[in-house]
């Protein structure tokens, strides 16, 4: 599907029938005020952050290029503290993912809303071949993007995971990966789309402002990086809108994550040399 200059309609994913008994169409003021409420606990919060860290970073004596970020830190040095730190920030982190499918359940339920979305299990192999596609589509172009980011400067050194080799390291990082994948997906595309929607936002200018989003809380991995999150929100919403699924793109963006965090820990130091990414 390409961007019109039509609004996203009721008939698009996320958006019930209007003209069943029992649907209910929140005010434009309610329907303003969840965006603000929904972003300001997730990930418009950590837009504005990105931008906040940036600034820090573009600021300080050693260039951007010098400096290095890591995306899943250790946060004790004592173990079994660690792994309680990481499983709090992932479960609590998960809980705008719960509230945005809470609103989008009203009036219908749940169930509903799950499926109006297309997170659910009816189509389990598309999903995954889609996904696995589209993972591959946007991973491939990351690397270069990624490597010619550091060549010019215009990126950090990204350290992927900041964990010690425990028995847990790995079962972390694959929850951390679902975790993202779920977070960014189910919020700044399912929702934030459905709600633009509703508030009568043309499709163009709700693809752009869902990228956008994307691209400002990785902000603190360089301008490069937030540039090519931009491309990469874009690809999304409109696989998005076209195949009416967030399964798929929760599919992608769990497999992009994964490689990366794990992928450091698992292949030989001269693979990662080469890529840039050692």
């Amino acid at each position: 599907m390409t961007p019109s200059d039509e609004e996203i309609s009721p008939s698009d994913p996320g958006s019930s029938d209007p003209g069943s008994p029992d649907a209910v169409q929140p005010s434009r003021g309610r329907l303003t005020a969840e965006v603000w409420i929904v972003l300001g606990l997730s990930l418009g919060q950590a837009g504005v952050r990105a931008i906040v860290a940036l600034i820090d970073r573009l600021t300080q004596a050693a260039p951007l290029g010098d400096q290095t970020a890591t995306i899943v830190p250790s946060q004790s040095p004592r173990p079994w503290l660690d792994l309680t730190y990481q499983l709090l920030n992932i479960g609590f982190g998960l809980m705008p993912v719960v509230l945005a499918i809470f609103l989008l359940a009203q009036p219908h339920g749940v169930r509903a809303a799950l499926a109006r979305i297309g997170l659910d299990a009816t189509r389990p192999g598309r999903d995954l071949i889609a996904g696995a596609g589209l993972a591959a589509v946007i991973g491939i172009p990351g690397l270069g993007l990624y490597a010619a980011g550091r060549a010019l400067g215009l990126s950090v050194h990204i350290n992927t995971s900041g964990l010690t080799d425990h028995w847990w390291t790995i079962p972390v990082l694959v929850l951390a990966a679902l975790y993202n994948a779920l977070l960014e997906e189910v919020v700044i595309v399912a929702w934030l789309l459905d709600r633009l929607g509703r508030l009568g936002w043309r499709i163009p200018a709700a693809i752009a402002l869902s990228a956008l989003i994307r691209g400002s809380y990785h902000l603190y991995q360089g301008p490069a990086m937030a540039a090519g999150n931009v491309v990469m929100g874009v690809v999304f919403a409109l696989a998005y809108l076209r195949w009416k699924r967030v399964a798929p793109l929760v599919v992608a963006h769990f497999l992009l994550d994964l490689v990366s965090f794990v992928g450091p820990a698992l292949l030989p130091a001269g693979l990662l040399a080469s890529l840039g990414l050692s």
